[in-house]
């Protein structure tokens, strides 16, 4: 890939990041990356392992996992923060991807957690596809 189609794709991807809450599109954000809905989405999904849209929802249920962690609001109020239109399709994404819903998430994880630096959190937070449903469930 050449370095300048790179650069645009970090952009896309940079937005993604920064705007996950509004409701993206890969046309949306194909566009910040001046190139074709089609070029763009098999140009991230080469540089960067998944899809545009995977990408974005792994920030949205990265975003969400943080807010049920550090604050007291209800799960509809974050669902509807980190973007998602529907309470519904937010808790099926977020069980598809932790392996829980968000409410039991929330009683998981207990409390504000102790200070950890941001590099070492954004490292263990990070959804995986699946990989939180199949560890074991505590008792």
């Amino acid at each position: 890939m050449e370095v300048p189609d790179l650069a645009w794709l970090r952009r896309a991807k940079d937005l993604m990041d920064r705007e996950y809450e509004r409701p993206l599109d890969v046309a949306q954000v194909a566009a910040a990356a001046h190139m074709s809905e089609s070029h763009f989405a098999h140009a991230f999904r080469r540089e960067f392992g998944e899809p545009p849209g995977a990408y974005l929802m792994t920030r949205r249920i990265e975003r969400a996992k943080t807010l049920l962690r550090r604050t007291d609001k209800p799960v509809t109020e974050i669902c509807l923060d980190v973007g998602f239109r529907s309470l519904g399709s937010f808790s099926a994404r977020f069980s598809d991807v932790v392996g829980m819903p968000p409410s039991e998430y929330r009683g998981a994880v207990g409390g504000p957690q102790p200070p950890v630096p941001p590099c070492l959190a954004r490292a263990w937070l990070r959804p995986s596809r699946n990989g939180e449903a199949r560890a074991p469930r505590r008792a």
